[in-house]
């Protein structure tokens, strides 16, 4: 049984405490607030195995799980890479690109497993879109939309780029097998708080038919909770809701026709796809631990991590100078 050592329960921390309980690992817990803790003990965390020194337990454990505010998941990566322990963090990864790189140049300097925190690419919607789009059975993608916004409270350590857009890049990262090479943003801070609180991304991903032009939608404002994502591609469509725990993904067999002069929308088939209900958390909490023991690659590694970094950095800059930013 491996030994892990979980940073941060906080209000998703806490979801992390639930999930790494459940699982067959001797689990250790810290957190610099010690009210914190009392979550741990009442689900029967031994009070040996708390601490409100995140360093306390390093030399004991075989993991890292860093579930703390964005700016600390650099230090804090890089100490537990440092002393050979595998990690999985939070997205993002790092708040700046630089130190992102770093973290994933460590992992593979030192053969250690540094798993991101993408959890949209654990839930078997995502999985079954990204599989399609590689098989071609969208055809060519020319459109990918998503739309991760809602009325809720805001974070204080990011804007809502970094604290929700970031989700909807990094699938579309992976969706694409690689990451845009153009960036265009508008940025709101509305609330005044120095951090945006409403944003709008444009990302060009080039391919061999072409860009497909990818936007996502995220901010605090709209009644409701949208967590949606549509693919439009040359043969077939989808709109995927992350919302439903069953039939997420409707696929729609629409085109347009010439006709002479003229283009004509023949509405196809529409079909409604199932999926097994499966928590994305459990999957890649599993998933990193299973990794820890085989020493196979995650899924979302430090290098996803970046990428998706690197983009939310583009589109910060664009949305500062209302140019639209190339991706080296």
């Amino acid at each position: 049984m491996i030994k892990v050592l979980l940073l941060g329960i906080g209000r998703w921390g806490s979801n992390h405490l639930r999930v790494l309980s459940s699982l067959p690992v001797e689990l250790f817990v810290s957190d610099i607030h010690k009210e914190h803790l009392s979550a741990a003990l009442t689900i029967g965390i031994p009070a040996t195995h708390l601490s409100t020194n995140p360093l306390e337990f390093a030399s004991r454990v075989d993991a890292a799980v860093v579930v703390t505010p964005a700016q600390s998941h650099f230090d804090l990566c890089q100490k537990f890479l440092e002393s050979g322990r595998d990690v999985f963090v939070e997205k993002p990864i790092t708040l700046q690109s630089s130190q992102a790189k770093i973290l994933a140049e460590m992992a593979d300097q030192y053969k250690r497993i540094l798993q991101v925190g993408h959890i949209f690419r654990f839930d078997p919607a995502s999985r079954w879109l990204h599989d399609s789009i590689e098989q071609k059975i969208f055809g060519h993608v020319k459109i990918l939309r998503g739309n991760f916004s809602g009325f809720k409270r805001p974070r204080n350590d990011t804007g809502v780029t970094f604290a929700d857009a970031i989700h909807f890049v990094d699938l579309f990262n992976y969706f694409m097998d690689r990451p845009p090479v153009r960036v265009t943003a508008i940025m709101k801070d509305f609330m005044g708080t120095g951090r945006e609180d409403e944003s709008y991304l444009s990302l060009d991903y080039e391919g061999d038919h072409g860009v497909t032009l990818a936007t996502v939608i995220s901010g605090y404002y709209s009644p409701g909770k949208f967590r949606e994502v549509t693919v439009i591609g040359s043969e077939l469509s989808a709109v995927c809701d992350y919302n439903v725990a069953q039939y997420k993904v409707r696929t729609f067999e629409n085109k347009h026709v010439k006709s002479g002069n003229d283009f004509k929308a023949v509405e196809g088939a529409m079909r409604q796809l199932e999926f097994a209900p499966e928590e994305p958390l459990l999957a890649e909490l599993r998933t990193f631990i299973n990794s820890v023991q085989t020493r196979q690659p995650p899924l979302a590694d430090g290098w996803a991590g970046y990428e998706a970094v690197r983009v939310i950095e583009a589109a910060t800059k664009s949305a500062q100078t209302g140019q639209t930013i190339a991706l080296e």
